[in-house]
This record gives structure tokens, sequence and C-alpha cells, in this order.
């Protein structure tokens, strides 16, 4: 199996290969009394979900907001409250001069910037410690490295964590990399160095379409992220996308949370995450946990942090890239551990050891989330904007909601379209499913599209509860209709049917033939 050279570096106290000084170490931890104040540069549920974090552990908070923003619920929520520009999020959210300022205005110690936004952006971290700062987060210098995926599979590979076949430079020869290409042999995958979100990613299946999938690569790459350098990987056809989380201090210790399994994805976006994955021995969580902990490692990483690999059918692993920040769905792995992942990183953003050690951390139970997005499953999973007419979250037993709206607000066009995390706690996964289902069934939203409705359709599916599906689940599997087979939808479609048929035959003696019989076959065709 290709993780046995993996190097176990699990769990140890030690300065080897971080630089350490004690002064260091005695700066951080007495800034621990000092931050009374965090700033969120961040909006909505991550918002929220810091907040909260840092109000049980008696620390203020100052939110920061875009006009669209001004009545959000984390608005309120925080002990302070600055407007940082207009809707756009190139005008207040990326603009970090705007949010040192801010955090200086307002005395706030430290900056937690959530994910998304500015969270894995190196100059944004230095340039909160320049200005006397706490960056929640790991130093400018790791997110730097990781955020190269070229980067980060150089400082990787140092460290015996297995790769996907591929190049270890950017592309600059392409008669050179077509030879490369050949010699991996077809399919490979043409990605981004600094992508993400699938934007700059091309499969290419032979030599013929090679050059032109290069260079539409590299102008996606170049659009998205000012960067066009693209490399080659061997294209895995049906992996899974199984994540590590991490921990790690300023003291050298490390420490793996175990797994998520984030496969079920469109447009290489994840909707639905578990913990654990049901498909893992135990055996290879340990070396995918400890090789995790040695990508980290690598670039002397602390804080939360997350490595992905594809796994492929004989579950051997591949080293994928590392998030530099918390993850969406970290919530399902604080349901299995019981760790407060966002109380860990205040704590070793303060200069704290970790307040746990590999030896500590044992699975319980398992977790299920949803991503509930305004987007339309029906139409492509295009976004959706307009009124919460009506929205009631779940309750209940095992349920977890995170979310950043209420009734009555308008979901703008100009952010992320998630507005919520669904997760469904239980002791079995089957125990989940069936909760996650009760929630999905019980969750109210009026006025806007959802994934809702995806999501206990998705985690109904044999393939979902047998554990043997991949990154190609909704490809494979899903048909819009699948969503219409409740009688009350296909109700309201049917009669939709019938009207707009009424109408183009209102002049002719058989219009009511023709509605009924068409509404009919409709019907039939979705059972």
């Amino acid at each position: 199996m290709c993780y046995a050279s993996c190097t176990s570096v699990v769990g140890e106290d030690t300065n080897n290969g971080r630089n350490f000084q004690t002064t260091n170490s005695k700066f951080h931890i007495n800034l621990a009394v000092l931050m009374q104040k965090i700033l969120v540069a961040n909006r909505g549920e991550i918002a929220m979900r810091v907040m909260r974090t840092a109000k049980e552990m008696g620390i203020k908070t100052v939110a920061v907001f875009s006009e669209a923003d001004r009545n959000m619920p984390f608005v309120r929520y925080a002990d302070e409250a600055i407007c940082i520009g207009p809707a756009l999020s190139s005008q207040s959210y990326l603009r970090a001069e705007k949010i040192i300022e801010a955090a200086k205005k307002t005395g706030a110690d430290a900056i937690h910037p959530g994910y998304g936004f500015l969270s894995e952006n190196a100059s944004f971290s230095q340039a909160v410690s320049d200005a006397g700062l706490i960056f929640i987060g790991p130093s400018a210098h790791s997110i730097e490295i990781m955020g190269s995926k070229i980067g980060a599979k150089q400082a990787a590979k140092k460290f015996n964590v297995p790769m996907v076949p591929g190049t270890e430079e950017p592309i600059s020869d392409i008669n050179e990399a077509r030879k490369i290409a050949n010699g991996i042999g077809y399919p490979i995958l043409v990605k981004a160095s600094a992508g993400g979100g699938g934007k700059g990613m091309r499969v290419v299946n032979n030599e013929a379409e090679f050059e032109e999938q290069v260079l539409t690569a590299k102008r996606e790459a170049l659009g998205a992220f000012s960067n066009d350098d693209v490399f080659i990987e061997k294209y895995v056809g049906s992996p899974k996308h199984i994540e590590i989380q991490l921990m790690g201090d300023q003291h050298g210790n490390y420490v793996y949370l175990f797994e998520r399994e984030c496969s079920i994805q469109r447009r290489h976006q994840k909707l639905v995450e578990e913990a654990p994955s049901s498909c893992l021995t135990p055996d290879i969580r340990k070396a995918m946990g400890e090789c995790a902990v040695a990508a980290a490692r690598s670039c002397n990483y602390y804080g939360a942090g997350t490595v992905e690999f594809l796994v492929d059918e004989q579950l051997n692993f591949y080293f994928l890239e590392m998030n530099t920040r918390l993850q969406v769905e970290h919530c399902v792995t604080e349901m299995i551990t019981g760790i407060d992942l966002v109380k860990e990183q205040i704590n070793v953003a303060r200069g704290n050891k970790l307040s746990f050690s590999q030896e500590d951390l044992k699975i319980t139970g398992h977790a299920i989330e949803l991503r509930v997005c305004t987007e339309d499953p029906l139409n492509n999973f295009l976004p959706d904007t307009g009124r919460l007419e009506i929205y009631q979250p779940p309750k209940g037993p095992g349920i977890r909601v995170d979310d950043g709206y209420e009734e009555g607000m308008d979901v703008p066009i100009f952010y992320d379209s998630m507005i919520a995390k669904l997760v469904a706690y239980a002791p079995t996964r089957d125990e989940a499913i069936e909760r996650l289902c009760r929630a999905i069934d019980e969750y109210y939203i009026k006025g806007i599209k959802t994934t809702l409705a995806f999501g206990k359709w998705a985690v109904q599916t044999e393939p979902f509860r047998s554990g043997k599906f991949d990154t190609k689940f909704i490809e494979n599997y899903f048909k819009p209709e699948y969503l219409l087979k409740d009688d009350a939808e296909v109700e309201q479609v049917a009669a939709m049917l019938a009207a707009v048929v009424w109408e183009k035959d209102k002049k002719q003696d058989k219009t009511t033939h023709l509605a009924q019989s068409t509404v009919s076959k409709w019907q039939l065709n979705r059972k």
C-alpha cells in the first residue's frame, strides 16, 4: 500500500525543525492575558460560530460588515460592529487595510479570519502581525507554502507523504510537459497551482487535446487567481475525497482529529460531509492521520488545518492539498470528538500548548452535515436569491444548525450561497442518516430554493448508505426529477402544466381532456 512509507510524527513535544525560541514562546504565552477582544473578519454563520465560542471564553468580539449585511444577526450579536464598505466583497470583506483599521479603532487584540475571504491570504496574515495584532491562524510562511499546490506538494513530499504522479514544477515548456503526460499515461488532470473550486482545472483524455486544454486551464487560472501557473497530475478516475483535520501548536505538538468524507460535490465544491468515513480501516485512518501531520510539520504549521487526500478503490491515498484555515465542515469533527476547534484555535494563537494529546482523542458516534445552500438542484444547482419569507430551522436531539440568517431577510447575490449548515449526530451512521432526514423534513424555508430536498434524497440512496460512492456521485446518480416525487410537488407542477395546456387550447373543445391527459402522463413519468 502506498501509505506504508509515511513516518509517524504524531503528538511529539519537541522543537525539532521548528526553530522555536524560548523568548518567543514566552512572548506568545504572555499575550494570552491580553487577548480580551477579537475582531472576526468574516460574515454570516461562521462569524456567529466564532463569536459564540469567544463569548464562552469571556472574550469580547467586533464584527465588520458590508452595507448589504447591516441587519445580519452576526452584526447584532457582536459587542461592537463597524461598516467597512459597500456590498461587493472586493470593496469590503477583502479590504485588509479596512479590517486592520477597524481592529485598531476598537482596540481588538486579535483577528479571526473564519474561512473564505482573507483566511488563506499570506499577505493579510503578515499585515495583521505587522500591525501588532494576533492572527488566529497559521503563520504567513505556512500559508504561503501551502497556498501553492506545487509548493505544498514539494514540502509534503520531503516527509514521504504519498503523491499522485505528476509534475513538481509549473508547466513552462508545452512540449516537455507533453512528454511527461505521455509518460504518466492518460487521462491526466491539468490544475491551477494557486487554484481552488475547480477553476483552472481540466481533464485531458488524450495527447491530441493536451495543448488546448493546458492553454485553456492557464487562461482560467489567470482570470481567477492572477496567476497562470498550472501543473499536471495523473487523473484518479473514481476517487473519494477524504480529509484529515489536524491541530498544531507553537511548541511543536501535533494531533490529527480523524477524517471527514467529502465526496458528494457539485462543481468541485462540497455539499454533504460526514465523520468518520464509512470506508476507512483503523490502519488506513492512522496512516492518513500521520501523513497529514507530516504535511503540517513540513511547513512549521500551527493552528487548525486540513489535509485533503484522494482515496482510490483499493484505499490507496494521495496528497491533494492543505487548507490553512478552519473548514466549513469542521462541525462534524467537533461532534465526534467533543473538541471545540475554534476554542483550540484561540488558545494556540495565544501561545498555549494543545489541551489534549493524540491518545486523548477517540471517535464517538457519527455526524453528517448538509450545506444548506440557496441553489436550485432542479437547475444544475444554480444560485437563487430572494427573501426568506419563512425560515424555521429544525430542533431536537442530536441536531445542530449553524446559520446566519433570520426569517424575513433577503439573501444577497454578492456572497457564497450557503446560508446554514445542518448537522445530525447519533450513535451510529444509520441513526445519523435517519435523524438528518427528520431534521430536513422539519427545516421549513419558503421564498427561495435550497439544497434541502437534494440532501434528503442523497443520504437515502443505496450508494450513500453502502458507502460505495465517489466524487462523481451527482454525475452518476442524480437526476432532477428525483426531487419531484413528493405528492405536493407533483400536484403543484401538474397543475402548472394543466394551466399551460388549458391556455393554449382554450378555444378547442378538447381542452379539458388534453390537460388531464398531459398531467396524467407527466405524473406517470415521475414514478
